[in-house]
């Protein structure tokens, strides 16, 4: 009777272990590592998983880490530079619109297939969402009319972009620019994007790593974290109405285990083995018995030609003139 380890809900019904899962999904949005790197390394620690598998758990977490990392998100800058780079999904251009404030720090971004007017305003709708309704006091833009235009049509929609200051200068974009230096970089180790889906979700899963390095979350005063893996349990221990706030249920084991089994007593293993070797004992008793009965028989039976025929000749009892 093997006893059930409290697990993550998120987790639930998987056959890895929750250790496996996370690091998997950091080390992928977090390093320059194909899925197949990631096989490789899980072999040296004695874990034989599939590049898809890791795949598919990128696609299923990256968007509930997302959500967890928000809870402790620093709040950005008004003063925001906007621009969008191209990147290639199946084959063809799309547009990673993204943008930071005047520090560095990553405001957001959002993956389209066109640079449109439609697009931007998503765009910014999304960006002013993220960061709790914070309006940015200033926007910096690249030479794009369609970006101006759904300012503009933006206002017509809320009062307030109406006080946002647009600008158009082309130095103030260079850290933007550079900040898309991260993304390129990534990519250059994957095989290619074949969805839309996919490159949407492992973009937001290398932005999410960006904004750990720029260190824009904190877990309050008096939190000393040390290494990106005490981060990372701090930020994804979920919010237990048994456990408390921030407080998660005992891990399981490393690896594969994510049951432990129940002590095992003497009685326990006595009982077992009468179980395992009844049957077999059983079966010996018969095969015995049947094989005694059937010698017995044949024995009492008087000798005809053709058994003599049939017998070996070990067990022929003729005379040898007979035989010959």
């Amino acid at each position: 009777m093997t006893k059930r380890i409290e697990r993550d809900p998120i987790y639930r019904g998987r056959r890895f272990s929750t250790e496996t899962i996370e690091l998997c999904v950091r080390w992928y949005i977090t390093y320059r590592l194909s899925y197949r790197d990631l096989v490789a390394m899980m072999a040296e620690r004695g874990i034989v998983v599939s590049h898809t598998t890791i795949m598919r758990w990128v696609l299923r977490y990256v968007p509930e880490f997302e959500k967890r990392w928000d809870r402790y998100a620093r709040p950005v800058g008004t003063s925001w530079r906007m621009d969008e780079t191209a990147v290639s999904v199946r084959g063809g251009l799309h547009y990673l619109y993204r943008a930071v404030d005047k520090q560095g720090k990553s405001v957001g971004s959002l993956l389209r297939a066109d640079r449109g007017m439609a697009a931007a305003r998503e765009f910014f709708r999304k960006a002013v969402a993220a960061n709790g309704s914070r309006w940015p006091s200033t926007v910096n833009l690249d030479g794009n009319a369609a970006s101006h235009r759904a300012l503009r049509l933006l206002g017509d929609e809320d009062p307030k972009w109406r006080s946002v200051d647009v600008r158009c200068c082309r130095y103030l974009n260079n850290i933007v620019e550079q900040a898309h230096r991260a993304i390129k970089r990534r990519c250059a180790s994957m095989l290619g994007l074949k969805s839309f889906r996919t490159a949407a979700i492992t973009f937001a899963g290398i932005e999410l790593a960006n904004r750990i390095r720029k260190q824009q979350f904190s877990f309050g005063p008096g939190e000393s974290v040390g290494s990106l893996k005490q981060l990372w349990d701090r930020a994804l221990r979920p919010v237990s109405p048994v456990h408390g706030w921030g407080q998660s249920p005992p891990s399981p084991p490393p690896m594969h285990q994510i049951s432990q089994a129940a002590p095992r007593t003497k009685s326990r293993a006595i009982h077992e083995a009468s179980l395992r070797c009844s049957r077999k004992i059983f079966d010996a008793e018969i095969f015995r018995n049947g094989s005694a009965r059937s010698q017995a028989a044949r024995l009492s039976q008087p000798a005809t030609e053709s058994t003599w025929r049939n017998a070996s000749p070990q067990q022929d009892s003729r005379p040898a003139i007979q035989r010959a």
